[in-house]
C-alpha cells in the first residue's frame, strides 16, 4: 500500500469519526448567530438618534481619547507578552527583541482580519522566518489560547459567580444562570491550575493535539497576564462611556461578546459587539451614548493598532528579505 493511500484512507477515517450531530449542531448554532445578531441588531437602533452619536463622539476630551489609545497599546503589549511567556515554555532562542514587535502584528491583525489570517497564518510566516519549525509552532499557538482564554475564564467565572452584571429587568431570571456558568467556569480554571501543579502525567492529548502542562509558576503568570489584558479591553470601554456605567458589567459584557464573537467567527466581532452591548446596556445608557464609545473602541483598539501593526509587519518583511539576500551572498561568495 502506497503512502498516499494509507494517507487517504486516514483522512476519510477522521471524517467518519466525526459526530454528526456535532458537526451540524456546530453548524446550525453559527447560522443561527449569523440571523439572530444583524436582527437583533437591526431592531435596536431602528429608532438610534444618530445626532447623539455624533455629538456624544464630538463630546470627548482629547485627553480622554489619548488616554484611551494608551490603555489600547498597553494591552497589545500584555498581548506580545504572550509570546514571551511561549519562548520560556517552548525554550526557543529567538531574541525578546524580535518575538515582541512579531506578537503585535499577529494579535491585530487576529482581533481585525480573523484568527485564521492573524492567529495562524501570519504567525506561521513569521516565525518560520525566524527558523522555527511548523511543529513548534502550532505548539506555540496551543499556549498562547489556552493563555488568553484561562485569563477569560477566570475574570467572567469572578463576575458572573458574584453577579456583578447589572442586568436589565426582563434579563433577572438569567442571574442564576449566569452564577452557574460563572462558578463551572473557575471550577474548570482551578482544573487546570491543579493538573498544572499535582498532575504526574504533564503531556495529555486532545484531538489529536499533545499538550504538554507547564509548571504552576507559569500557569499563574499565564492566568494574571491575561486576565489584566482582558481587564484593559474593557477598561478602555469603560472609559469612553458616561460617568454612570459600571466597570464590572462593562466588563462582564464585554467578555460575553468576546464569546459570541468567536462562535459567529465574524471578524472583529463587528454587528455582535454593538448588538449585545446595546441590548444588556440600554437600561442604564442611552443606545447613542453607548454606540459612539464602541466607536472610539473599534478606532483606539482595532484600527489604531491595525495601522501601526502594518508598518512593523512590512520592516519585518524588509528585514526578512535583506537577511535572506545576505546569506544567498555569502553562500555564493563561499561556493567561488
Amino acid at each position: 500500500m502506497t503512502a498516499s493511500n494509507t494517507a487517504t484512507e486516514n483522512k476519510s477515517k477522521e471524517k467518519k469519526s466525526k459526530n454528526p450531530w456535532l458537526v451540524w449542531g456546530k453548524r446550525l448554532l453559527t447560522l443561527a448567530f449569523f440571523i439572530a445578531v444583524p436582527t437583533l441588531l437591526f431592531m435596536l437602533i431602528k429608532n438610534l438618534e444618530w445626532q447623539e452619536v455624533k455629538d456624544a463622539l464630538l463630546a470627548y476630551k482629547p485627553t480622554t481619547l489619548l488616554l484611551g489609545a494608551a490603555i489600547a497599546l498597553g494591552s497589545y503589549g500584555v498581548f506580545s507578552s504572550y509570546e514571551v511567556l511561549g519562548k520560556k515554555y517552548i525554550g526557543h532562542d529567538i531574541p525578546v527583541a524580535r518575538i515582541l514587535p512579531l506578537g503585535f502584528v499577529c494579535y491585530a491583525f487576529n482581533l481585525n482580519l480573523s484568527a485564521l489570517v492573524g492567529g495562524i497564518a501570519v504567525r506561521y510566516r513569521l516565525y518560520t522566518r525566524q527558523g522555527l519549525s511548523v511543529a513548534t509552532i502550532t505548539q506555540l499557538i496551543s499556549f498562547n489560547m489556552i493563555t488568553n482564554w484561562l485569563g477569560y475564564i477566570i475574570l467572567a467565572g469572578i463576575i458572573f459567580s458574584l453577579r456583578l452584571l447589572n442586568l436589565p429587568e426582563s434579563w433577572k431570571i438569567g442571574a442564576a444562570g449566569f452564577q452557574v456558568i460563572g462558578i463551572v467556569l473557575l471550577l474548570v480554571a482551578a482544573a487546570y491550575l491543579l493538573a498544572c501543579a499535582f498532575s504526574k502525567k504533564r503531556t495529555w492529548k486532545i484531538r489529536k493535539h499533545e499538550i504538554d502542562l507547564p509548571s504552576f509558576k507559569m500557569a499563574l503568570t499565564q492566568a494574571c497576564v491575561a486576565a489584566v489584558n482582558w481587564s484593559l479591553m474593557g477598561l478602555l470601554v469603560f472609559i469612553l462611556l458616561p460617568d454612570n456605567a459600571f466597570y464590572p458589567t462593562v466588563l462582564g459584557i464585554l467578555l460575553i461578546s468576546g464569546i459570541a464573537g468567536v462562535v459567529t467567527h465574524i471578524p472583529a466581532g463587528l454587528g455582535v459587539l454593538e448588538a449585545i452591548f446595546i441590548a444588556m446596556l440600554q437600561h442604564e445608557i442611552s443606545q447613542g451614548e453607548i454606540i459612539a464609545a464602541l466607536l472610539g473602541y473599534r478606532a483606539l483598539y482595532y484600527l489604531l493598532p491595525l495601522a501601526i501593526a502594518c508598518i512593523i509587519y512590512l520592516v519585518l518583511e524588509k528585514k526578512a528579505k535583506d537577511t535572506k539576500e545576505t546569506k544567498k551572498a555569502d553562500k555564493q561568495s563561499s561556493s567561488q
